[in-house]
């Protein structure tokens, strides 16, 4: 029944106007969607029913943001596919100036060191995933995620002080995506809404607690290959708290100083290497933001190498008011489009 249905669409894609590297790409897409379809069907599923959702990929021209999309769809009924929300990667060597030794100097008094109890060089690495919790809505561009990002800063090399995890945040968030109608595109060839309400933390006790919640919107567009993101952002109030160490209220009140009200992104794919940027500003006269640039590139199989540069506040919630500066490189698992 598979090369029943994959041949159907084999002869659509023989007459399709289109070029031979986009027949590829449609064809993997038909074939992931048709495999993941059939798997994941129940008694009552026809194979009418796959060719008319499949026919779907085949049929219409697709830009970045349309195939990022195609392959997440395609695996959503899959119980044994995760499906990645931001870039998941290694960086088993990153370099850093100036490390924020602040949270730790009560390392010094027990280790008796003197100078830095923090190396330059760690190991930076992130997990980001998402499931789909409701895909019914009567627009089939419209669905609700759920989605966790674990972001960790391991002092790998630091072998004084037993190598610990300096650093490791973690994001939950649940957000609404409608990719909208060609016809109520705002501006680009493609465009994307999302509101979400996210919370991000350290998960650590008094005095180095650090968390925030927040609700956002992110305007997605793409234009001519580039694939931009603006996500402004509302920080929801805590109660102040009249001792530092108590565990209830606002462990870092002045964070938008340093964070910003805003994210501005970009990707832009050329051939099997992508670039992004990503930039925040607090938009005051005390300027302070960050600004981080990417590039991917491939090295064998499903491994990407990776490498990232990183210059401003905020780059975790330990270091949200300290100003670090960072390069690293290493494999990347998934990238963006």
């Amino acid at each position: 029944m598979i090369k029943y249905v994959l041949a159907t669409f084999g002869l659509c894609f023989l007459f399709s106007p289109t070029s031979y590297a986009q027949q590829e790409d449609k064809l993997d897409l038909v074939k992931q969607c048709v495999l993941n379809e059939l798997i994941s069907a129940d008694g009552d599923t026809k194979v009418a029913d796959v060719r008319e959702k499949c026919s779907q990929l085949a049929n219409k021209p697709f830009s970045s943001l349309d195939k990022r999309m195609a392959r997440e769809r395609v695996t959503q009924k899959n119980r044994n596919v995760l499906t990645p929300h931001n870039r998941n990667y290694i960086l088993p060597v990153s370099y850093m100036r100036n490390p924020n030794n602040r949270p730790f100097d009560g390392l010094k008094a027990i280790t008796e060191q003197e100078g830095e109890s923090l190396d330059n060089f760690e190991v930076k690495y992130q997990l980001s995933l998402k499931v789909p919790v409701y895909t019914g809505f009567s627009d089939p561009d419209q669905a609700i995620y759920t989605a966790f990002t674990l972001k960790s800063y391991w002092q790998f090399y630091n072998k004084d002080i037993s190598s610990p995890f300096r650093e490791t945040n973690y994001e939950p968030e649940v957000f609404w995506v409608n990719f909208l109608d060609d016809e109520n595109v705002l501006w680009g060839d493609e465009m994307a809404l999302v509101l979400g309400l996210s919370h991000q933390s350290n998960g650590r006790s008094q005095p180095n607690s650090r968390s925030w919640n927040r609700i956002y919107a992110n305007f997605i567009w793409e234009n001519r290959g580039f694939v931009f993101s603006f996500k402004p952002w509302y920080r929801l109030p805590e109660d102040d708290k009249p001792d530092v160490l108590e565990a209830e209220g606002d462990d870092n009140p002045d964070i938008y100083k340093y964070m910003g009200y805003f994210e501005f992104s970009g990707v832009y794919r050329q051939g099997d290497h992508e670039f992004g940027f990503m930039v925040r500003n607090n938009l005051h006269s005390d300027n302070r933001g960050a600004l981080q640039l990417d590039w991917s590139f491939p090295l064998w199989g499903r491994l990407r190498g990776y490498a990232q540069y990183f210059n401003g506040y905020g780059e975790s919630m330990i270091d949200y008011n300290a100003d670090i500066q960072r390069f690293g490189v290493g494999i990347l698992l998934t990238d963006i489009l």
